[in-house]
């Protein structure tokens, strides 16, 4: 849902990820606070891209997509 407000508020990548991590609650907020912080001692660019896939990994992974997928496929 966050992607399409993005998209139609034509908001720049920097700006996605301020207002996603600025959004981030609870244990998602301190889980974020870790990962960035490894992930740029590693010298990874933190940026849109990289909070989505790691985000995804770590609150979506394949198994609960698929199975949103089948729920959806159902619903047709």
């Amino acid at each position: 849902e966050m992607e399409k407000i993005f998209n139609v508020l034509g908001s720049s990548r920097e700006r996605k990820l301020a207002c996603a991590v600025y959004m981030l609650a609870g244990e998602a907020k301190y889980w974020w606070r870790g990962t960035k912080q490894m992930m740029e001692s590693r010298g990874v660019v933190v940026d849109w891209d990289c909070f989505r896939r790691v985000f995804l990994e770590k609150y979506f992974p394949d198994n609960i997509k698929y199975a949103k997928e089948i729920e959806f496929m159902r619903l047709q």
